[in-house]
């Protein structure tokens, strides 16, 4: 794909109004599924999760770091600290106290991932000590696109530039001006979801539920970070640097999956040749791609329901949304018509 990549406009998108206009309007209130605490339902997500990737910020710096190992690593403290074994760790010196995160917990055989945000708060009896701040389920999209869990372990590329040609899979890490820190899962098929040029690496972004986090950090701080996967192999890559945003049709249809162009996309100024391929250990070792039922009978559409109950938002949307909900199936019928519809 790298060459048919046209270059950019000189022109970047500059403004979240334009953004958003690009993505689409929110369907409900912003923030009406997060919660400020680690619920019942993220402690049972935690407890079938092996795997997750954490992203780390500080006024210099955001890195991102893979952490796995059986399911139920990392463990609840009470429901705004979490516990994870720094053995856990791929890069276990990334963190230092008061840093912020952001981070993403995958289920096998569930699409959605939960992301939960906040602070470092130290360490302790060799555990990372993370304070929860916002928790919520994000939609499966990215997970159905990349066909996460379809994958077999396998060792696919010995080099950055077929691993970018095989990667299906991202976590694209940002940060605010205040040090806040995002990440958003990003998946495609293989080929059609990372292009290289000489000087910089793209992606596209496709439907998902329309908030702009990543994108206001963009506008706000560019500096952001991306970790790679080809799903079922234990290799990843890491790539850092200035970002900026762009909906020039022709860069568009360079991104096209079944003749659907996504919304923008986003462009990482870096040296490509400059990319080394790494094997996280963490992962290697985690109960990645297993064929058994790990679910632990957790239902998205529940996690969804409760987190809208309980957030803080309030207002005419709000409440509107919170009556819809609890209507039987109503939730589950709208997700899946719109993962049908509008996955690309």
């Amino acid at each position: 794909m790298s060459a048919q990549v046209p270059l950019p406009p000189e022109q970047a998108l500059t403004s979240a109004e334009a953004v958003q206009d690009r993505v689409g309007a929110l369907p409900g209130p912003r923030n009406l599924k997060v919660i400020d605490h680690a619920d019942a339902h993220a402690e049972r997500w935690l407890a079938a999760s092996p795997m997750m990737v954490l992203a780390i910020g500080a006024h210099d710096r955001l890195q991102q770091c893979l952490c796995g190992g059986e399911r139920g690593f990392a463990t609840l403290s009470d429901p705004s600290t979490l516990r994870i074994p720094l053995q856990a760790m791929d890069d276990p010196l990334l963190a230092t106290d008061g840093q912020t995160f952001g981070s993403l917990w995958f289920v096998p055989g569930l699409n959605e991932t939960l992301r939960i945000n906040g602070r470092i708060a130290g360490t302790e009896q060799d555990a990372l000590l993370l304070k929860v701040e916002e928790c919520y389920l994000h939609c499966a999209k990215a997970l159905m696109r990349s066909e996460f869990w379809g994958a077999e372990p396998t060792e696919t590329a010995t080099d950055a530039a077929a691993f970018l040609q095989h990667a299906r899979f991202l976590s694209f890490a940002t940060m605010n001006a205040a040090g806040q820190v995002d990440v958003s899962p990003k998946g495609d098929p293989a080929g059609a979801l990372l292009a290289a040029r000489t000087d910089a690496i793209l992606f596209p972004d496709r439907p998902g539920n329309r908030r702009i986090d990543s994108f206001l950090n963009v506008l706000e701080q560019p500096r952001v970070s991306l970790l790679v996967l080809v799903p079922g192999s234990p290799a990843y890559l890491r790539i850092h640097g200035p970002a900026s945003l762009y909906a020039e049709e022709a860069l568009l249809r360079a991104f096209a999956v079944h003749d659907k162009l996504p919304k923008l996309v986003t462009q990482v100024r870096c040296d490509p040749a400059k990319l080394a391929l790494q094997t996280s250990a963490t992962l290697d070792q985690a109960e990645r791609w297993s064929t058994e039922d790990t679910t632990h009978g957790l239902i998205p559409t529940e996690i969804f329901k409760a987190h809208i109950r309980h957030s803080r938002e309030q207002g005419i949307g709000a409440s509107m949304t919170r009556a819809a909900v609890r209507v039987p199936g109503l939730l589950r019928r709208t997700l899946d018509s719109d993962y049908r519809k509008n996955l690309y």
